[in-house]
């Protein structure tokens, strides 16, 4: 089977396909259980890059912002992947699967940013791949996913960012909005439909949007073509994600990183917020005060199940904790973030 006869698979069963995106049914619907059900999401939207080589560890560990050398094949983490003058190209989920490392991004930027890596193997003994005609990523999320799972796998991890490799699959547990627990589940094509036929009996599909929703309110950003180069790493909390490593030792971009972090000059941070209306912040849309000056831009934005958008919103720390803030003109509503900001105001 081909990831093209994935696609034709979910479509049979009444998925919608808009270019990488997956939809199932009425999308307010879809939302609303996703907040309080169990949800089966394909995840097509993202591109597994697999690193290989002799040479893969030194070669990324010159590259990325996160330690390489963690990656032992129980656990993932978040990486940046920085320009000369340490702006965000891309941010990586990574991990260590059977001797290669894997780098999970979005499928919008994955061609440029793997033709971008290509360029500085040079010699090395390295081999960098998509592996979209080989895995299927799929998610699970909901009050019962982790008992879902024990039906299908012997073992399902408990920890968040902790990695499980099985016969037929491998495991990978995810933050979640309260009371629900969320996976991604990385599996081969010939194992893919049956697994999926058998979760949904559990689980009902959702699509990307219902996905977003649970990313942005987990607080993980992401970028995109529209917000390349628009970010130190640290303004999009990567700091606060465990996603820097301070004392690996170089990598591109690092000396602008590591000023940021050792002369404290965080002046800008990444919030979750609430856009009421009916109409989509982008990401890259920029951010007014009162005064109609810009403070920031939005990171990512995701339908609410009452309308509306949660977003993450990239702003000047003081102009979050001065007054309200705008995209178009709408105010922007505060949320509470998943994890701490550091911030008296936050």
């Amino acid at each position: 089977m081909t990831a093209t006869q994935w696609q034709s698979h979910l479509i049979a069963q009444g998925a919608h396909v808009d270019g990488d995106a997956t939809y199932f049914g009425d999308q307010q619907q879809a939302l609303k259980r996703t907040a309080q059900h169990n949800t089966l999401y394909d995840l097509s939207h993202l591109t597994l890059l697999e690193v290989s080589g002799a040479d893969a560890v030194p070669f990324l560990q010159g590259q990325v912002t996160n330690d390489v050398k963690l990656l032992d094949g129980k656990h993932a983490h978040y990486t940046g992947y920085c320009s000369p003058k340490g702006r965000l190209l891309a941010l990586f989920l990574a991990f260590a699967h059977q001797h290669h490392l894997h780098l999970q991004l979005p499928k919008s930027i994955a061609d440029a940013v793997s033709k971008r890596l290509k360029m500085y193997v040079m010699r090395s003994k390295v081999t960098i791949s998509d592996t979209s005609d080989r895995i299927i990523k799929l998610g699970l999320n909901g009050p019962d996913a982790s008992q879902i799972l024990l039906q299908h796998f012997s073992e399902v991890p408990a920890a968040h960012y902790a990695l499980s490799t099985l016969e037929q699959a491998t495991l990978l547990k995810l933050p979640s909005i309260a009371g629900h627990d969320r996976y991604q589940i990385f599996t081969t094509l010939d194992h893919a439909i049956a697994l999926w036929e058998s979760l949904k009996q559990k689980a009902t599909p959702a699509g990307k949007p219902c996905w977003d929703w649970l990313e942005v309110n987990a607080g993980i950003p992401e970028i995109v073509p529209a917000t390349q180069e628009q970010f130190v790493p640290q303004m999009v909390n990567l700091d606060l994600l465990n996603a820097i490593n301070f004392k690996k030792g170089c990598y591109t971009g690092q000396e602008i990183v590591a000023r940021t972090h050792y002369l404290g000059t965080v002046k800008r941070r990444t919030f979750l917020m609430h856009v009421p209306g009916e109409n989509k912040p982008s990401a890259g849309d920029k951010i007014a005060d009162a005064n109609q000056s810009e403070v920031g831009q939005i990171v990512r934005s995701a339908p609410h199940a009452t309308g509306g958008f949660d977003v993450l919103a990239e702003l000047r720390i003081e102009a979050q904790q001065v007054g309200t803030v705008f995209w178009q003109a709408v105010a922007l509503e505060q949320k509470v973030m998943p994890y701490s900001l550091g911030l008296i105001e936050s």
